[in-house]
């Protein structure tokens, strides 16, 4: 994937922060970097063998997220409710 492509499916997130994360990944050996010598320069993005043997434990734990957000939510407001009855 290209930059720019990366830039707007992730919200909010900064043009430095986006860079840095991906720099990290490609040190980890998570992601490879692909620089063409065009007019205007192209780089793009793809997820390694290692990356990508990411994937299916990630998806597990998107699936506990998914399955389990609305009571950590909940959570939230009831930890947040009884911390502003003690102030």
């Amino acid at each position: 994937m290209r930059f720019g492509a990366l830039r707007r499916g992730i919200p909010d997130i900064s043009q430095r922060t986006l860079t840095l994360t991906l720099r990290n990944l490609e040190r980890d050996g998570l992601v490879a970097r692909h620089y063409y010598t065009e007019l205007p320069p192209r780089v793009e993005y793809e997820l390694t063998d290692r990356g990508k043997s990411m994937l299916k434990p990630l998806a597990g734990f998107t699936d506990w997220i998914r399955d389990t957000w609305q009571d950590i939510e909940a959570s939230r407001r009831e930890f947040d409710e009884a911390e502003e009855r003690r102030i």
